[in-house]
């Protein structure tokens, strides 16, 4: 495509900051980046008509983790780290929502439950048994007299799981489309340009140069880069960072629905929430962790039929539902939960492997990703 002078001039230009992907950690990096030089030109590249990962796909639980989860974590990570991930998470929020409004985000603070099949009576028995321990260990984070997690009765109707939820006091969830539509004003705002239906395929530095190399016009040169494209990161970089494949559907509305708050089942691969009316349901990549692996939107009948079933059997088992639409999101995930921010380069950074919890650290990842640049 050839480009005439003004569209060159005007966007493609003399650009200080370039960010790849306009997703939660894109856009929260170049209103850090602007705070930092409130002159710099700030150019956003997204390849889609809107941000193509998850941040307008994912659920919009505001979760730092359910119990199940963080005893996984403390498998693989020390106790240091596993507070340090839960730390951030629940600081991320908080910076999220300051910097957004609870009103502007929708937000609200139902609680959260973790529901356990009874597939997995030993999942179940050990988070009875060390939720002393897990809310012991999370008292430095809350700061709270009253314990993190508590147990409740299932008083939702749900069959074939076990007597007993476990209920997380702090657990919001918020709407995404709202959270992104109010970020996006706030990069316009600031004179930052996104543009939308601008793939980078690749990057190169030469003679002092960062030349980003696109499908439909010339190089574009900039002085600094920074990579937040998550889930797609590896074709721009080699670390641990692989593309997980997030599948949706959301129902019509219920009459009579009593389901409120959010919603973690089996390990947290299977999660759902209300939405006024509406049930939310996501997950089933444990079905198939291989064909999940993918960079590729898509659904699977695999997955589809297993979120159909847990909702018909046991998520509102006495009530006829429909299905409204479906979508599927990319995460990026990893042997390890901490996000990679490094740079790769000089003057290019990366701010990647939010491992599906973007909503929770993806503003403080995108401010980390802005503070590596230095000049």
């Amino acid at each position: 495509m050839n480009l005439s002078y003004w569209e060159r001039n005007t966007w493609l230009q003399e650009i200080d900051h370039a960010i790849i992907g306009s997703g939660i950690v894109g856009l929260s990096c170049a209103l850090a980046l602007r705070k930092k030089n409130p002159k710099a030109k700030i150019v956003v590249f997204e390849k889609g008509s809107l941000p193509s990962g998850a941040s307008t796909k994912n659920a919009g639980f505001a979760c730092f983790g359910s119990v199940s989860e963080i005893l996984e974590d403390l498998k693989t990570h020390t106790e240091t780290e596993v507070l340090q991930l839960v730390n951030d998470r629940v600081a991320g929020l908080e910076l999220l929502r300051e910097t957004l409004g609870d009103k502007q985000l929708d937000y609200v603070q139902h609680g959260g439950y973790e529901v356990f099949t009874k597939d997995d009576p030993e999942l179940y028995e050990e988070c009875l048994i060390k939720l002393p321990y897990i809310n012991e260990l999370l008292k430095s984070v809350f700061l709270s007299k009253n314990d993190i997690f508590s147990i409740k009765n299932n008083e939702f109707g749900f069959k074939n799981v076990q007597n007993k939820l476990i209920f997380n006091q702090f657990e919001g969830q918020l709407d995404t489309g709202q959270m992104m539509v109010t970020l996006l004003q706030k990069a316009s705002k600031e004179g930052i340009l996104v543009l939308n239906c601008s793939k980078i395929e690749s990057f190169e530095q030469k003679n002092g140069e960062i030349l980003l190399k696109t499908s439909n016009s010339e190089d574009i040169s900039v002085a600094s880069l920074f990579i937040a494209t998550n889930g797609f990161a590896a074709q721009f970089m080699n670390d641990d960072v692989q593309p997980a494949r997030a599948q949706v559907l959301i129902t019509k509305p219920i009459a009579n629905l009593t389901l409120k708050g959010t919603f973690h089942l089996d390990k947290g691969y299977y999660y759902f929430r209300n939405i006024q009316n509406r049930i939310l349901l996501g997950g089933g990549r444990n079905l198939d962790f291989k064909a999940e692996e993918t960079s590729e939107a898509g659904l699977t009948a695999l997955v589809q039929d297993r979120l159909e079933e847990l909702l018909a059997t046991t998520i509102i088992p006495d009530q006829t539902f429909e299905i409204d639409t479906r979508w599927s999101g990319i995460m990026g995930v990893g042997g390890q939960k901490k996000p990679i921010l490094k740079e790769l380069s000089p003057n290019v950074y990366c701010g990647v492997r939010l491992g599906g919890m973007g909503v929770a650290i993806g503003s403080s990842v995108g401010q980390q990703l802005a503070n590596l640049h230095h000049t």
